[in-house]
Protein backbone atom coordinates (compact mmCIF):
# COMPACT_ATOMS: atom_id res chain seq x y z
CA UNK A 1 0.00 0.00 0.00
CA UNK A 2 2.54 2.61 0.86
CA UNK A 3 4.57 1.53 -2.36
CA UNK A 4 1.07 2.42 -4.17
CA UNK A 5 0.71 5.64 -2.25
CA UNK A 6 4.36 6.92 -3.53
CA UNK A 7 3.47 6.51 -7.16
CA UNK A 8 0.17 8.23 -6.32
CA UNK A 9 2.36 11.18 -5.15
CA UNK A 10 4.59 11.35 -7.54
CA UNK A 11 2.41 11.13 -10.64
CA UNK A 12 0.14 13.97 -9.51
CA UNK A 13 3.78 15.83 -9.18
CA UNK A 14 4.64 15.23 -12.71
CA UNK A 15 0.86 15.87 -13.13
CA UNK A 16 1.01 19.47 -11.40
CA UNK A 17 1.17 22.97 -13.45
CA UNK A 18 2.07 24.94 -10.44
CA UNK A 19 -1.46 26.37 -9.54
CA UNK A 20 -1.28 27.82 -6.37
CA UNK A 21 -4.46 25.24 -6.38
CA UNK A 22 -3.42 22.25 -6.76
CA UNK A 23 0.06 22.57 -4.24
CA UNK A 24 -1.62 22.07 -0.90
CA UNK A 25 -3.29 18.86 -1.60
CA UNK A 26 0.22 17.72 -2.71
CA UNK A 27 1.87 18.81 0.02
CA UNK A 28 -0.28 16.69 2.21
CA UNK A 29 0.47 13.90 0.68
CA UNK A 30 4.30 14.32 0.47
CA UNK A 31 3.86 14.95 4.33
CA UNK A 32 2.66 11.09 4.53
CA UNK A 33 5.49 9.59 2.80
CA UNK A 34 8.59 11.67 3.82
CA UNK A 35 9.86 9.22 6.03
CA UNK A 36 10.30 6.88 3.39
CA UNK A 37 13.71 8.02 2.31
CA UNK A 38 12.35 8.51 -1.30
CA UNK A 39 15.87 9.53 -3.16
CA UNK A 40 18.99 9.25 -1.57
CA UNK A 41 20.31 7.41 1.28
CA UNK A 42 22.75 8.98 3.92
CA UNK A 43 26.09 7.35 4.17
CA UNK A 44 27.58 8.90 7.25
CA UNK A 45 28.28 6.99 10.65
CA UNK A 46 27.55 8.90 14.17
CA UNK A 47 31.04 8.28 14.79
CA UNK A 48 33.58 10.25 13.17
CA UNK A 49 36.19 7.18 13.51
CA UNK A 50 33.98 5.00 10.80
CA UNK A 51 33.13 7.68 8.69
CA UNK A 52 33.53 6.90 5.12
CA UNK A 53 36.27 9.48 3.55
CA UNK A 54 34.61 11.45 0.97
CA UNK A 55 36.94 10.42 -1.62
CA UNK A 56 35.44 6.55 -1.07
CA UNK A 57 31.81 8.06 -1.73
CA UNK A 58 30.12 8.84 -4.70
CA UNK A 59 29.90 12.99 -5.70
CA UNK A 60 25.97 12.83 -5.60
CA UNK A 61 25.45 10.84 -1.94
CA UNK A 62 24.37 13.29 0.87
CA UNK A 63 26.84 13.87 4.10
CA UNK A 64 26.35 15.75 7.02
CA UNK A 65 29.17 18.11 6.70
CA UNK A 66 29.44 18.52 10.10
CA UNK A 67 30.86 15.16 10.14
CA UNK A 68 33.85 15.75 7.77
CA UNK A 69 35.23 19.21 9.65
CA UNK A 70 34.62 21.17 12.87
CA UNK A 71 36.20 24.31 10.87
CA UNK A 72 32.76 25.52 9.90
CA UNK A 73 29.93 27.51 11.81
CA UNK A 74 26.11 27.43 11.66
CA UNK A 75 23.35 29.59 12.02
CA UNK A 76 19.91 28.08 10.45
CA UNK A 77 17.69 30.23 9.95
CA UNK A 78 14.86 27.39 9.02
CA UNK A 79 15.16 25.82 11.67
CA UNK A 80 13.84 29.10 14.07
CA UNK A 81 11.37 31.51 13.23
CA UNK A 82 14.28 34.08 12.56
CA UNK A 83 13.79 34.22 8.98
CA UNK A 84 11.55 36.47 6.21
CA UNK A 85 9.01 33.49 6.58
CA UNK A 86 8.88 33.94 10.46
CA UNK A 87 7.64 30.11 11.00
CA UNK A 88 10.21 27.50 11.39
CA UNK A 89 10.33 24.83 9.00
CA UNK A 90 12.72 22.37 10.17
CA UNK A 91 12.49 20.54 12.72
CA UNK A 92 15.90 20.59 13.83
CA UNK A 93 19.29 22.17 12.86
CA UNK A 94 21.40 19.97 10.52
CA UNK A 95 23.39 20.78 7.27
CA UNK A 96 23.58 18.18 4.47
CA UNK A 97 25.20 19.05 0.93
CA UNK A 98 26.38 16.13 -1.81
CA UNK A 99 29.92 14.68 -1.34
CA UNK A 100 30.83 17.32 -4.78
CA UNK A 101 29.42 20.06 -2.75
CA UNK A 102 31.32 19.29 0.78
CA UNK A 103 34.40 19.02 -1.30
CA UNK A 104 34.40 22.62 -2.56
CA UNK A 105 33.50 23.78 0.42
CA UNK A 106 35.71 22.30 2.17
CA UNK A 107 38.52 23.94 -0.08
CA UNK A 108 37.44 27.05 -0.13
CA UNK A 109 36.77 27.17 3.64
CA UNK A 110 40.47 26.52 3.64
CA UNK A 111 41.29 29.41 1.92
CA UNK A 112 39.29 31.86 3.99
CA UNK A 113 40.96 30.22 7.24
CA UNK A 114 44.22 31.51 5.51
CA UNK A 115 42.63 34.66 6.53
CA UNK A 116 41.63 33.87 9.71
CA UNK A 117 37.90 33.54 8.57
CA UNK A 118 35.61 30.79 8.29
CA UNK A 119 31.99 30.08 6.46
CA UNK A 120 29.19 30.19 8.39
CA UNK A 121 26.17 28.39 7.01
CA UNK A 122 21.85 29.85 7.30
CA UNK A 123 21.28 27.26 4.97
CA UNK A 124 22.37 24.13 2.54
CA UNK A 125 20.53 21.06 1.48
CA UNK A 126 16.51 21.91 1.55
CA UNK A 127 14.24 18.42 1.73
CA UNK A 128 11.31 19.13 -1.11
CA UNK A 129 8.67 18.52 1.40
CA UNK A 130 10.34 21.91 3.10
CA UNK A 131 10.08 23.77 -0.02
CA UNK A 132 6.10 23.03 0.06
CA UNK A 133 6.05 24.01 3.44
CA UNK A 134 7.64 27.77 2.20
CA UNK A 135 5.33 27.87 -0.72
CA UNK A 136 2.27 27.43 1.19
CA UNK A 137 3.61 30.48 4.09
CA UNK A 138 5.33 32.60 0.67
CA UNK A 139 3.45 31.75 -2.61
CA UNK A 140 5.57 33.57 -4.39
CA UNK A 141 8.81 33.00 -6.76
CA UNK A 142 10.43 36.03 -6.38
CA UNK A 143 11.32 35.05 -2.49
CA UNK A 144 10.61 30.99 -2.82
CA UNK A 145 11.17 28.31 -5.80
CA UNK A 146 8.13 26.66 -6.95
CA UNK A 147 8.39 23.26 -5.36
CA UNK A 148 6.97 21.25 -8.02
CA UNK A 149 10.04 22.20 -10.03
CA UNK A 150 12.18 22.57 -7.12
CA UNK A 151 15.66 24.73 -6.22
CA UNK A 152 19.03 23.76 -5.98
CA UNK A 153 18.61 23.81 -2.97
CA UNK A 154 17.03 20.75 -2.51
CA UNK A 155 19.19 19.07 -5.08
CA UNK A 156 21.87 19.52 -2.12
CA UNK A 157 24.13 22.03 -4.46
CA UNK A 158 23.04 25.07 -3.34
CA UNK A 159 24.33 26.84 -0.14
CA UNK A 160 23.52 30.44 1.76
CA UNK A 161 26.10 31.59 3.57
CA UNK A 162 28.30 34.44 5.24
CA UNK A 163 32.02 34.53 6.71
CA UNK A 164 32.98 35.21 10.77
CA UNK A 165 36.33 35.74 12.50
CA UNK A 166 37.33 32.75 14.40
CA UNK A 167 35.98 34.38 17.55
CA UNK A 168 32.34 34.01 15.46
CA UNK A 169 31.70 37.50 14.40
CA UNK A 170 30.31 38.03 11.06
CA UNK A 171 31.40 40.03 8.75
CA UNK A 172 29.70 43.44 7.67
CA UNK A 173 27.84 42.85 4.08
CA UNK A 174 25.13 45.40 4.29
CA UNK A 175 22.44 43.55 4.74
CA UNK A 176 21.00 40.44 7.04
CA UNK A 177 20.22 37.26 5.19
CA UNK A 178 17.38 37.07 3.33
CA UNK A 179 16.85 40.61 2.76
CA UNK A 180 14.82 41.10 -0.26
CA UNK A 181 15.85 44.47 -1.49
CA UNK A 182 18.89 46.74 -3.96
CA UNK A 183 20.94 46.71 -0.66
CA UNK A 184 21.99 42.81 -0.98
CA UNK A 185 22.38 42.85 -4.77
CA UNK A 186 25.93 41.77 -6.02
CA UNK A 187 26.11 44.79 -8.18
CA UNK A 188 25.15 47.66 -6.10
CA UNK A 189 28.32 49.93 -5.69
CA UNK A 190 26.46 52.32 -3.25
CA UNK A 191 27.61 50.22 -0.50
CA UNK A 192 30.23 51.26 2.40
CA UNK A 193 33.85 49.90 1.04
CA UNK A 194 34.38 47.51 3.67
CA UNK A 195 31.26 45.53 2.60
CA UNK A 196 31.84 45.71 -1.46
CA UNK A 197 35.44 44.33 -0.25
CA UNK A 198 33.68 41.60 1.72
CA UNK A 199 31.36 40.36 -0.95
CA UNK A 200 34.09 40.59 -3.21
CA UNK A 201 36.14 38.27 -1.02
CA UNK A 202 33.74 35.82 -0.09
CA UNK A 203 32.60 36.08 -4.00
CA UNK A 204 35.85 35.23 -5.59
CA UNK A 205 36.92 32.82 -3.51
CA UNK A 206 33.42 30.94 -4.11
CA UNK A 207 33.69 31.46 -7.52
CA UNK A 208 37.60 29.93 -7.79
CA UNK A 209 35.92 26.76 -5.82
CA UNK A 210 33.39 25.99 -8.60
CA UNK A 211 30.49 28.15 -7.18
CA UNK A 212 28.31 30.72 -9.16
CA UNK A 213 26.28 32.97 -7.26
CA UNK A 214 23.12 34.94 -7.53
CA UNK A 215 22.47 39.03 -8.69
CA UNK A 216 20.29 39.29 -5.93
CA UNK A 217 21.44 37.48 -3.26
CA UNK A 218 25.03 37.89 -1.97
CA UNK A 219 24.60 34.88 0.45
CA UNK A 220 23.19 32.51 -2.41
CA UNK A 221 25.88 30.31 -4.33
CA UNK A 222 25.20 27.53 -6.33
CA UNK A 223 28.08 24.49 -7.30
CA UNK A 224 28.24 24.48 -11.21
CA UNK A 225 26.39 21.62 -12.27
CA UNK A 226 24.21 20.78 -9.50
CA UNK A 227 21.34 21.93 -11.54
CA UNK A 228 21.19 18.45 -13.40
CA UNK A 229 21.01 16.51 -9.81
CA UNK A 230 17.73 15.07 -8.44
CA UNK A 231 15.50 16.60 -5.93
CA UNK A 232 15.79 14.88 -3.22
CA UNK A 233 13.37 14.59 -0.50
CA UNK A 234 14.81 12.39 2.84
CA UNK A 235 14.75 14.16 5.97
CA UNK A 236 17.45 13.71 8.68
CA UNK A 237 16.46 12.45 11.95
CA UNK A 238 16.88 14.88 14.63
CA UNK A 239 18.98 13.94 17.56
Amino acid sequence: MKLLCTFLVIGLLFSCKGKDSDLKPIQNQLEEVENEGMEVPIKTSTSTKELIPLENLSDTTFVRLADYSDDFAYELRYASKNNFLKAQVYDCAECYTRVKTAKALLKANEDFKKLSYRIKFFDCYRPNFVQFKMWEIMPNPQYVANPVKGSIHNKGGAVDITLVTFGGEELNMGTDFDFFGKEAHHDNMDMPELVLENRKLLKETMEKHGFWSIRTEWWHYNLRGSSKDKVANFKWDCK
